[in-house]
């Protein structure tokens, strides 16, 4: 025996779905015109007037919906079901996978979506101002993992070349082709070395200048120290230097990091990278080297980044999150997160 409420959308408010989930681990939703009905498995107080009827359990699949980023009411709620198949069941319960995030929600699905509804549905999510992430797998907090991320703009809240360009008087041209390479305009290499060409001459202090005010991305270290904690890998797959990975290394316990390697001769920049140039191909080998050096499942592989030069490394890992990022990655990355703090990823991990 369960109970079905009938609902204006407008009248559930956040507070409302808060509520609901405090009786309850979940209730279902769907539209039923321009009404929101819900079926839960006990009598709400709230709601004295819902229907008992019986109960019919519907199998879930792995693929889920994820809210977060503001609160959600029942116009949100009802959006989302009016965009969906009438047959297509929608589990509700929350989702808060560290005390420093506010709780969003995480809605469970009987089958998996169209491209079609995806945009849909994602269209929606930009309206609202929500995040909104659509996973067709599972990759799980409580099984060991291992997430690779790019450093500039994603680990840190800067890019490192163009801090150093600035310093050395060159800000606006380097930033400009770092600008083009990170939207995929011109080749990661060939521009990184026109870049770096432009710092010859500077002394190895400018490295040390943007290396003491390094600004870490909100979240980044609860992020790492979580993971940790539930035994996963965390490692920084960057076209930056390794003047910088070396010191995020250090700060955060990091198992490993691949970066470009800047010419320095008696204390000064040569405008020459050593070695071969840690470019798209190889952020994206990075997480296969990795999951095989750590005997992590192909299916526990995550990465995050912001640059064109990340998407090899995002479809490499099975899960891929766009962060902060370029229009073009965005729309080519499994999952996107546009706003707000790297610890947010905890909300794509299932805890169980």
């Amino acid at each position: 025996m369960s109970f079905l409420i009938t609902v204006s959308p407008a009248q559930l408010t956040s507070a409302d779905i808060a509520a609901l989930l405090a009786q309850q681990t979940a209730f279902w939703f769907q539209a039923e015109g321009e009404h929101l009905q819900l079926q839960t498995e006990q009598a709400v107080p709230l709601f004295p007037e819902s229907e008992a009827i019986q109960y019919t359990p519907l199998l879930l699949s792995h693929c889920s919906i994820r809210l977060f980023g503001k609160p959600v009411d029942g116009s949100l709620l009802h959006g989302i079901a009016v965009l969906l198949p009438a047959d297509c069941g929608l589990k509700v319960s929350l989702l808060q996978p560290h005390p420093e995030l506010p709780a969003g929600l995480l809605i469970q699905l009987t089958g998996m979506l169209s491209a079609q509804q995806l945009q849909q549905l994602y269209r929606l999510a930009t309206e609202q101002n929500v995040e909104l992430v659509y996973l067709d797998k599972q990759v799980k907090l409580s099984e060991p993992g291992l997430l690779v991320m790019d450093m500039d703009s994603t680990a840190i809240t800067i890019e490192c070349i163009d801090e150093i360009a600035a310093l050395a008087g060159v800000g606006p041209q380097v930033a400009a082709v770092t600008a083009r390479a990170m939207n995929g305009e011109l080749d990661f290499a060939a521009s990184l070395i026109q870049r770096v060409a432009a710092l010859k001459g500077e002394p190895q202090s400018v490295l040390q200048q943007v290396a003491n005010d390094l600004p870490l991305m909100p979240g980044l270290v609860a992020l790492v120290s979580r993971l940790q904690q539930q035994n996963w890998r965390v490692a920084i797959a960057s076209g930056g230097f390794t003047y910088f990975t070396d010191l995020l290394q250090q700060r955060l316990g990091l198992n490993a990091t691949f970066a470009n390697v800047l010419e320095i001769d008696n204390g000064i920049l040569t405008g020459k990278v050593i070695g071969d140039i840690v470019d798209a191909s190889t952020k994206a080998r990075a997480v296969s080297e990795l999951a095989g050096r750590f005997g992590i499942a192909h299916s526990q592989t995550v990465a995050i980044g912001d640059g064109a030069n990340d998407l090899p490394m995002l479809k490499t890992a099975a899960l891929g999150v766009a962060f902060h990022a370029k229009p073009k990655v965005q729309q080519a990355a499994s999952a996107r997160i546009n706003q707000g703090s790297l610890l947010q990823l905890l909300y794509l991990l299932d805890c169980a």
